[in-house]
């Protein structure tokens, strides 16, 4: 598992979660399904909405993902 954190990823896609017909909690905090590519490895990760608009994280952004499990913006 510690090799998905030293991988740089390109964004692929981003989904709002999927909560089916179950209603949210009053305290919930809105997360995506981020799809994520590197040369070897394709995998997907949830992370709070905001946090990516706050950070200026998009489709086609290459990232990390930091030892926090936040995706990180890097230089290609």
């Amino acid at each position: 598992m510690a090799s998905y954190f030293m991988n740089k990823y390109k964004i692929t896609k981003i989904l709002e979660d999927d909560y089916g017909c179950e209603d949210r909690p009053d305290d919930y905090t809105p997360r995506v399904i981020v799809y994520l590519k590197s040369e070897d490895i394709e995998t997907t990760i949830k992370q709070v909405d905001q946090y990516l608009i706050d950070n200026d994280i998009d489709v086609g952004d290459m990232v990390i993902i930091n030892s926090d499990g936040l995706l990180e913006k890097v230089s290609d």
